[in-house]
């Protein structure tokens, strides 16, 4: 595998998607960025896609930002730098939007820029062992674009500290602050990462993507009777759907929905 991810399909409803680039703790860079991008273009197209699996070969999840490129970065003016940081923040975006559950899998070293991936994932599951940073700071920077996103999984108390001190944390201490889900050993990593998307696939595919859209919509609204009618409707249109009367039906008989394989 000489690219920079390593993209596979283990079935029509499943993507994995790994940072490929160990030798350097797969660190970002302009291709792996263009690389990220694009591949999330194609997999929020798939409609029979369920789940995504992010991952990342070797010891480390990613590192942040490639030394050749940071030094690259180094001699841009004001106009280079701005266009090079929103690509990044692009990345960030189009990997947030992607309408299906993404599943994220922290083996090792999550810094920097990689706190940004590992914050848009709707599940994360982390080694025990794993430890994250946001660097940025000890390097006279910020972690601006990937600030929304950090700051909505890690918390916005957790992350005023964690993004001034620059310390490093435990992916004990993710867990307990709400960012990490669930905490595996290294032998456990897979077989964990592996039941929640089984868990996933279960669920109606229409249903998981509206869920995680409801949660984007509804989490920072005022309870308003505007959204109150919004949610109605929202539950109304789902119960009339194909999809909603198969399942309600299928949980009534006693059998199993349409959209699973039959035993």
């Amino acid at each position: 595998m000489n690219e920079v991810l390593d993209v596979t399909r283990p079935s029509a409803h499943v993507a994995r998607v790994w940072l490929n680039r160990p030798d350097v703790r797969n660190a970002f860079n302009d291709d792996v960025i263009a690389a990220l991008t694009a591949t999330f273009e194609t997999l929020s197209k798939d409609e029979e896609l369920r789940v995504v699996v992010l991952g990342a070969h070797g010891k480390a999840f990613c590192a942040g930002a490639d030394l050749n490129w940071m030094k690259t970065m180094a001699g841009y003016d004001w106009d280079q730098n701005r266009a090079d940081a929103q690509k990044l923040a692009d990345m960030l975006w189009t990997l947030d939007q992607c309408p299906v559950p993404v599943v994220g899998r922290i083996q090792g070293d999550c810094y920097a820029g990689g706190m940004g991936l590992a914050a848009i994932c709707d599940v994360l599951v982390a080694v025990e062992g794993a430890t994250f940073c946001l660097s940025e700071a000890r390097l006279g920077l910020l972690p601006a674009t990937i600030s929304p996103y950090v700051a909505r999984a890690l918390g916005v108390q957790a992350s005023r500290r964690y993004m001034v001190t620059a310390e490093r944390f435990s992916a004990v201490r993710a867990h307990a602050l709400g960012m990490v889900h669930e905490l595996a050993t290294p032998d456990t990593l897979d077989a964990r990462v592996d039941e929640i998307v089984a868990t996933l696939v279960a669920n109606g595919p229409k249903a998981a993507r509206e869920c995680k859209r409801l949660v984007r919509d509804v989490s920072s609204m005022p309870i308003t009777a505007e959204l109150r009618a919004e949610t109605a409707r929202r539950i109304a249109d789902v119960r009339a759907s194909d999809e909603g009367r198969e399942g309600l039906q299928s949980f009534l008989q006693k059998r199993a929905p349409a959209w699973l394989p039959a035993a």
